[in-house]
């Protein structure tokens, strides 16, 4: 029997779980204080329950914490982690140190079925949705977990695509009872789920990064399927709904692609766009990926993209590329993976 896993509930679900178990209320609190805060690897540490409570729990629960399968680690210091998850998939995670922050890039889903065509994740197309306790496992079970400054919800899958467990997540990365963390630590990617947008706006505090890619509607399809159900011109409309003036920011992913969507035409077209959202615009080298078609244009390029978009008003920088050496791109590390 596969016992249910601990790690991933919220309190309400904690207590919830000691409501079936016949367990005092309170205890909830002090499973998740364990849980999330003191971190513990075996239930019997939990030593505020009783010896019949935590027996109860040993017998019918685990904490579902799995460690990393494999990892690499880059010239540059970042770190890919390949996760092994409950269905027989494997994600990855990437930590990126830079000078006095620690990010963790974390997955949300094995695989993807949005279709962008420039990602290695979308060729595995969607495996499964991960649990709160999966996300949450990537977080804890790195050697660099307590050091860590910000997550990013930039890794494997779509997050809005896994609402509630991506949701319950943040809930457990920032709640007292929790990690305690403040949401601006948490930025969440999204190609533009616009369904789901404004309920992750209205629950959460948590930055937002949107990829972007793309102004014009019919070349934006060509490489984003999801243009097709979800124009960025909707996610855009949702957005001029928000104030992005104080703490939570909003940013546009851009990965320029030479001859793709790097002209004049561009530059107007996403001014157009985004006029009247408060925002910035990060521009991205395009990793390569085998018999991908796409590349970067060359560096004088990019700087001549970015102070366009400068001059017009949108704060625009140039991501440094990390990680290339250890196949950092999303996707590229389980898939060689699973192919084996």
């Amino acid at each position: 029997m596969v016992k249910e896993s601990l790690y991933g509930k919220t309190l309400k679900g904690l207590t919830e779980l000691c409501e079936k178990e016949n367990l005092p209320r309170f205890t909830a609190k002090q499973i998740a204080r364990w849980l999330y805060v003191r971190r513990v690897k075996e239930i019997q540490q939990m030593t505020d329950l009783s010896l019949k409570a935590r027996t109860l729990l040993e017998e019918r629960y685990s904490l579902g914490l799995a460690a990393p399968l494999r990892e690499s680690i880059s010239v540059d210091g970042t770190k890919k982690y390949l996760f092994p998850t409950t269905q027989g998939q494997y994600i990855e995670s990437a930590y990126i140190p830079d000078r006095d922050r620690a990010t963790l890039c974390v997955s949300s889903q094995a695989g993807c079925r949005m279709g962008c065509r420039f990602c290695a994740t979308a060729r595995q197309g969607l495996q499964h949705s991960l649990s709160a306790g999966e996300i949450i496992n990537q977080v804890v079970s790195i050697p660099e977990s307590e050091s860590l400054t910000n997550i990013v919800f930039m890794g494997m899958g779509e997050p809005l695509d896994n609402m509630q467990n991506v949701l319950d997540a943040i809930e457990i990365l920032t709640a007292e009872w929790g990690f305690g963390w403040s949401p601006t630590r948490i930025t969440l990617s999204t190609a533009g789920v616009a369904r789901e947008l404004a309920t992750l706006l209205d629950s959460t505090k948590v930055h937002l990064a949107v990829s972007l890619h793309n102004p014009f509607h019919e070349e934006r399809r060509e490489i984003m399927p999801i243009e097709n159900a979800y124009p960025i011109r909707e996610v855009c409309d949702i957005l001029r709904r928000y104030d992005f003036t104080g703490q939570r920011r909003v940013s546009f992913e851009y990965i320029v692609m030479e001859g793709l969507n790097d002209s004049p035409a561009h530059i107007k077209e996403l001014c157009r766009l985004l006029n009247g959202i408060k925002c910035r615009m990060n521009l991205i080298r395009f990793h390569k990926i085998p018999d991908s078609p796409y590349f970067s244009p060359p560096q004088e390029r990019m700087v001549a993209f970015r102070d366009a978009l400068t001059a017009k008003g949108i704060h625009t920088t140039i991501r440094a590329s990390r990680g290339e050496d250890i196949q950092a791109a999303c996707g590229l590390l389980s898939t060689s993976e699973r192919n084996k």
